[in-house]
């Protein structure tokens, strides 16, 4: 019996020594992101260039990091869009992710309460320097004078063209649409289209869309030169530009040149469905819209066509957003930076994986590369990365103040208040939320 008990002791201590030996130990980093869950499809692969859709893309290049990296763990917390209340619990409690995904937009929320890192010397560890990122990508990033993201796309309004309707307004030259370059021009065209085709020029989600207006407002204020903010407490919409964009789609609004009362999912059934000509959406729509070009028999088949948003006032701008991989403050071992360092760089060599999704590049290189040119529609929109503007880096809560202004676009557009009044009630609810910003 002692001879069976000292054998089975040995057993055990032999298991527990096995157990500790099964090699040297990871490097952790916690990765927290949007995009969406689809564990189900995409959980084990790292077939990159299969995927499809943000979810899919982002998920295998996580899937393909992990496999080349065995040394590093990298746990991953998918969060619900946005994903902004989670983050901010997670620092309030000392506990945050070492990479977020975050909104360009957002950043300055978290920047200017000193929640992230400067990154200017991981990205330099990196081999990733401001001249590699795009000039929209630059700005979306750089704050206060440093980068506090890695720019990881640009994302913005685009004119998606029914190219069938307008080839039946008489608005196609060698085999493009014709797209104004001023206001009035755009009217004229408005006012063709729909004599010539009886449907609205314009496709619309007015409804519950406070960004589609914004989107409008912003873009063609700064084109003409216009200042949105004059500092970090003040705007400034009641002015001439902002008088002039609003009155452009207040009489398109009047004589019925877009479509009406619509929310989005009826936006974009009705641009799918060749219920008009031309649907201001995003970048992420390319995709779905593409799609259903290819599809034989669909109102849209061999019909789809997509652009920047056209020259009407000033210079060529258009506002846009992006996306970026943001480093929230907390302490971190050399071994967990070079991780993150190993991390961003890997993203940063399959930037061009990303832009299938239909966002732009945020890198230099995968813009002017041979590859994104040949993906559909890329080279007409490749212009939205140069000439993309945002609002200055010290304007904070620009999710909060879209609302709030994109209200009072709407009852002006609609003609529930007139446009002098609802852009002064935007400058003032505004102002009242900046000014409660410590």
């Amino acid at each position: 019996m002692k001879r069976l008990r000292g054998l089975v002791a040995g057993l055990v201590l032999a298991a527990l020594a096995g157990g500790c030996g099964t090699g040297p130990k990871k490097t952790e980093i916690t990765l927290q992101r949007f995009f969406g869950e689809c564990g189900a499809v995409y959980g084990h692969s790292i077939d990159v260039g299969a995927a499809e859709g943000e979810c899919g893309i982002v998920t295998t290049l996580i899937n393909r990091f992990q496999a080349e990296n065995p040394d590093i763990q990298v746990d991953v917390n998918v969060v619900a869009w946005p994903g902004y209340p989670q983050l901010t619990a997670q620092i309030a409690a000392g506990d945050p992710p070492d990479l977020v995904t975050m909104h360009q937009s957002v950043i300055s929320d978290y920047q200017g309460r000193g929640l992230l890192e400067p990154m200017d010397g991981v990205l330099g560890e990196a081999g990733i320097g401001p001249e590699a990122i795009t000039p929209a990508g630059l700005r979306g990033v750089t704050k206060a004078g440093h980068l506090y993201g890695m720019a990881w796309d640009t994302i913005g309004g685009l004119f998606h063209v029914n190219t069938r309707l307008f080839a039946q307004a008489g608005l196609i030259k060698d085999g493009k649409p014709i797209l104004p370059t001023s206001a009035d021009e755009l009217l004229v065209q408005a006012r063709q289209f729909k004599t010539r085709t009886g449907k609205p020029y314009l496709v619309q989600s007015e409804v519950s869309d406070a960004a589609s207006f914004v989107r409008n407002f912003y873009g063609y204020v700064m084109a003409q030169g216009g200042v949105l903010f004059a500092d970090r407490r003040h705007s400034r919409f009641a002015t001439p530009e902002g008088a002039r964009v609003v009155q452009l789609f207040r009489t398109i609004e009047q004589e019925k040149l877009t479509t009406l009362n619509q929310d989005t999912p009826a936006a974009i059934a009705s641009f799918m469905n060749g219920e008009g000509g031309i649907y201001p959406t995003g970048t992420w729509m390319i995709g779905a819209f593409d799609q259903e070009a290819k599809t034989t028999g669909r109102p849209l088949s061999g019909a789809y066509a997509v652009f920047p948003y056209p020259h009407l006032w000033g210079r060529d701008a258009a506002f846009v957003d992006g996306h970026a991989w943001v480093m929230p403050k907390r302490v971190r071992t050399a071994a967990e930076r070079a991780a993150v360092v190993r991390f961003l760089k890997f993203m940063a060599a399959h930037n061009f994986d990303w832009t299938r999704t239909g966002h732009l590049p945020a890198f230099r290189a995968v813009y002017a590369s041979p590859e994104f040119r040949a993906l559909p529609h890329r080279s007409d929109i490749a212009p939205l990365a140069a000439i993309g503007v945002q609002l200055p880096g010290y304007v904070q809560r620009q999710s909060a103040i879209q609302g709030l202004l994109g209200e009072e676009l709407t009852s002006a557009v609609t003609g529930t208040k007139p446009v002098e009044r609802a852009l002064r009630d935007g400058e003032r609810r505004v102002d009242e939320l900046l000014d409660q910003i410590p």
